[in-house]
């Protein structure tokens, strides 16, 4: 059986007009615009969490997702109803893209009554179950067992499948229930898109210290998978590669992992102030601002005027002050009346009548 393993080496994601990977006339600018707007609504989305949980309406912790949002919508954008995707803590982007609402998200976090989970659960463990929409599970590494589980439910239904997405930083990848749910998906040849965003820390550890490889991308070959590799810093390349994985998994080409090189621009969460981060990876390229670098693309391009993206900036801003004022005004959850059960039973169970 033949296996494929391709690495976008660093001259292709610049948009070379010789390189043979990325060519910006093979790319939709109107996907590529749309693409721009989620990932810029959630890095606004990211400040006003932040802003809230300074200002002390964030109960529990705060974890934003600078510099993943490219990676992040790039996958979510590749998705089809029917899908499966079970986003992690730093797909903000991802989630939106998705069709998650700002005030789902904002509810979440100051743990509105209005909200998906009912202010019942840590703001990053939200979802839409009936909508192939999965909450996260706080043991980092568990989840693509989850969404395997899924994928073969519908198999043994005689369901059509779809994809199963699902992401996890570089160091969930070091966990048991990661190598497990590889290696099943593998065997079962399972459509799970697995992409890891090798963010260079995991929480304070350097990557350095947690696998001796060169790239995580080497790790394909052992599962048996298909693996590509993208500058998670670069919009186009990142919607280039995910659309790549997205189809040859839909194709029965089996499980497909994307290591996606990036770093984390921001503390694990809003308490952490991420000292321990090499000050030289920050000034390198792989520290660049992927929002900021996306802009930059598009313009230098053709496809996208700085004027349209100012006007793109001040309505997402508009969007997301309105849907703000709207959440600020929701009542508190009141556990005299909360039953405080889960989403399996009869009181929350999202398709009850």
């Amino acid at each position: 059986m033949q296996r494929l393993v391709e690495a976008v080496p660093p001259a292709a994601v610049t948009g070379g007009p010789n390189d043979p990977v990325l060519r910006p006339s093979a790319l939709d600018p109107s996907q590529l615009r749309l693409a721009y707007r989620w990932v810029l609504l959630a890095r606004l989305l990211d400040d006003k969490t932040a802003a809230l949980y300074r200002s002390g309406l964030v109960p529990g912790g705060a974890f934003l997702s600078k510099g993943q949002e490219a990676l992040s919508v790039s996958l979510a954008m590749q998705l089809q109803p029917g899908d499966i995707y079970a986003p992690l803590i730093r797909d903000t982007a991802g989630r939106l893209a998705f069709g998650e609402t700002i005030q789902d998200a904002l509810r979440s976090c100051i743990g509105s009554p209005l909200g998906p989970m009912r202010g019942r659960d840590g703001n990053v463990h939200r979802g839409r179950p009936k909508d192939g929409y999965l909450p996260m599970i706080s043991h980092l590494g568990a989840i693509p067992s989850v969404v395997n589980g899924a994928l073969i439910a519908r198999r043994l239904q005689g369901k059509p499948m779809g994809i199963g997405a699902t992401c996890i930083g570089d160091g969930g990848t070091s966990t048991g229930a990661f190598h497990e749910a590889m290696n099943q998906a593998a065997v079962e040849r399972l459509p799970l898109v697995m992409v890891v965003a090798d963010n260079q820390y995991a929480y304070s550890t350097h990557r350095s210290r947690q696998f001796a490889c060169d790239s995580l991308l080497d790790r394909a070959v052992g599962y048996g998978v298909d693996g590509h590799a993208v500058d998670g810093t670069d919009l186009a390349a990142c919607m280039q590669v995910m659309d790549r994985a997205a189809r040859r998994a839909r194709e029965g080409c089996g499980p497909q992992l994307i290591v996606a090189n990036l770093l984390r621009l921001c503390g694990h969460g809003e308490h952490d102030d991420a000292s321990y981060v090499d000050p030289a990876l920050k000034e390198s390229h792989v520290g660049r601002d992927c929002v900021k670098a996306a802009a930059d693309w598009l313009i230098a391009h053709g496809m996208a005027a700085p004027g349209e993206l100012s006007k793109m900036q001040t309505d997402v801003s508009a969007e997301l002050e309105k849907a703000v004022d709207e959440i600020l005004r929701d009542p508190a959850p009141d556990p005299n009346v909360e039953k405080w059960t889960a989403l399996a039973t009869a009181a929350l169970r999202e398709n009850a009548s």
